[in-house]
């Protein structure tokens, strides 16, 4: 399987997981105020990927393993995607009506993918670009129920301070990537878990029943582990702008689990966004992005085969058998061929 279709699969299903967290987690919100259910969520990821550690010895072995020059980006996803953003949002949504904050939140798709254009020389052809504002226009729709579109400017500012901040989590998550991801993600959110915790607590929330909170810890683990570990895979394979457009689509997996789960009915304009949501999928899944491109002199540490990419001579201590992880250093190299804005494919287009 090529590798941009294996990161859209990743990155729908990603979505898919997440987007199923909605309306269980709005059962759960009547008895755990937001952030302590967010901080419950993560810690139920952590726990999740640590418990499932002792199974995956060989996975271990292949990736590249997190190092000391990771902490800063490990620190600053931690403090931009679980502290900062969820913070920023319950700041702003207590000063918007559901509308605006419904409609503002869908900043995030937008924000990642400029900074993963502008800062981190990603690329989206027109195609692609069309594809992923039909996603994401779509996702507006579907995040708009009829009522007061009310907004403070200052609760405006706080939402798009977080959606900032995620699209931060997102771009740096995507240079972690190349690390074996079930590290990188159970720093990730046995990290921001216990800090949006610790603030909760500090904030005098109570906490509920046992059963209350062994559900939202069990709904992390799916909604938020699994689902942010698929991500940190979609994310290594087609970028963060992709990613962002194909994660777009978890207001439609919502929407769907809503139906037996709350009962709710879909609208007329819900069909049309969710048709116009598919289109916007199916249009990035057909494209193919190729022509002649170089690749600089590179060198760095992540799980790879000896393709057209990685031709090296290696040292008697470096593991044997493929894939494998060890410090290596990429020759220029002039070629053609389909690829996406992977951590080998950051180049000018004409």
């Amino acid at each position: 399987m090529r590798s941009p279709v294996r990161g859209a699969i990743f990155g729908i299903v990603a979505a898919m997981l997440f987007g199923l967290s909605a309306p269980v987690s709005k059962r759960l919100l009547l008895d755990l105020p937001p952030l302590l259910l967010a901080s419950l969520l993560y810690l139920g990821a952590g726990i999740g990927l640590v418990a499932a550690a002792p199974f995956a010895p060989r996975r271990e072995r292949r990736e590249a393993p997190v190092r000391g020059e990771d902490v800063p980006l490990l620190a600053g996803i931690i403090v931009t995607g679980g502290i900062l953003g969820p913070l920023l949002m319950l700041l702003g949504l207590q000063r918007v009506s559901g509308v605006a904050g419904s409609l503002l939140l869908n900043l995030e798709a937008v924000f990642t993918m400029l900074v993963a254009v502008v800062v981190f020389r990603e690329h989206l052809s027109r195609r692609e670009l069309g594809g992923a504002s039909l996603i994401v226009g779509a996702a507006a729709v579907l995040g708009y129920a009829p009522g007061e579109l009310r907004a403070q400017w200052v609760g405006v500012a706080f939402i798009t301070l977080a959606c900032l901040s995620w699209a931060l989590d997102n771009n740096w998550t995507q240079r972690l990537s190349i690390r074996d991801p079930f590290a990188v993600v159970r720093i990730k959110t046995l990290g921001a878990g216990t800090c949006t915790f610790i603030l909760a607590l500090l904030l005098g929330q109570q906490i509920p029943r046992p059963s209350i909170v062994v559900g939202a810890l069990v709904l992390g683990v799916f909604s938020y582990g699994i689902s942010i570990l698929l991500d940190a895979y979609a994310l290594r394979y087609i970028g963060a702008a992709r990613e962002a457009a194909f994660f777009a689509t978890a207001p439609f997996m919502g929407a769907m689990a809503a139906l037996p789960i709350l009962g709710e009915r879909p609208r007329v304009v819900d069909l049309v966004a969710l048709s116009a949501m598919a289109i916007g999928v199916a249009v990035l899944l057909r494209a193919k992005h190729e022509h002649e491109h170089a690749h600089p002199v590179i060198e760095h540490e992540h799980v790879h085969v000896h393709d057209d990419h990685h031709q090296h001579e290696h040292s008697p201590d470096d593991p044997a058998g493929a894939p494998h992880a060890h410090p290596h250093r990429h020759a220029p190299l002039t070629h053609a061929h389909p690829h996406a804005s992977d951590v080998h494919h950051r180049h000018e287009h004409e």
